[in-house]
């Protein structure tokens, strides 16, 4: 009680006289993650556009915003000319109302490739930080132009999968899920999205997935 009421556990306050020896330094934030992907994308030649480090809201959401945005610079050169890469951050939401297992990234990564629609030379990485997506040890997932068809070839329905929000399910039937193990470093989520120059080609998406 004497603790208590002595006033000795009380937490310091502004302008304490020991806090003029204190120094706060960020080493590593979700700007700083951004920004260190677009210098890897500028190695290869490929210009990258941040498009923001704290996008939120329902992933799916945001996925189909995303897809739109990408259709346009594929489609018409705007607001940027391909090739290029746009890159997001910050941390969505799932409202896990179906029997799947949620994964903030999984969701907003299914959510684009039925927004893009099969769309020719666009491929897409999205992932957690700290390398899990929501309860599960995988980080995220990649996606091709290829994707939907290899879903329905397989005779795995999208739609389903997205509507149970079993984004989780779906990757994993592609072989398509993206495993980097615990990074011990969280600076929210990561989203990249690769629009080819020319969008009847592309990159060749790897056959055996980024199950590793």
């Amino acid at each position: 009680m004497e603790a208590l009421t002595s006033g000795r556990g009380e937490s310091i306050k502004p302008n304490d006289e020991r806090l003029e020896r204190a120094e706060v330094r960020m080493i590593a934030t979700p700007q700083m993650a951004l920004e260190a992907a677009a210098a890897v994308a500028a190695e290869h030649g490929l210009p990258a556009y941040i498009l923001g480090n704290a996008i939120e809201g329902e992933a799916r959401d945001v996925g189909k915003v995303m897809a739109a945005i990408a259709r346009q610079v594929a489609g018409k050169g705007q607001p940027f000319a391909t090739p290029c890469v746009l890159l997001s951050g910050g941390e969505t939401t799932v409202t896990v109302r179906g029997h799947g297992r949620g994964g903030r990234n999984v969701e907003f990564l299914l959510s684009l490739g039925l927004g893009l629609e099969g769309a020719p030379g666009i491929h897409a990485l999205a992932g957690d930080t700290d390398g899990v997506d929501g309860s599960e040890n995988v980080a995220g997932a990649y996606w091709g132009p290829d994707s939907l068809g290899r879903a329905w070839a397989m005779g795995v329905n999208p739609h389903d999968s997205l509507t149970a929000n079993d984004g989780h399910g779906f990757f994993e039937a592609l072989g398509d899920t993206v495993v980097t193990g615990p990074t011990l470093t969280n600076v929210n989520d990561f989203r990249a999205v690769l629009i080819a120059a020319d969008t009847d080609a592309g990159p060749t998406p790897p056959s055996n997935g980024l199950n590793r």
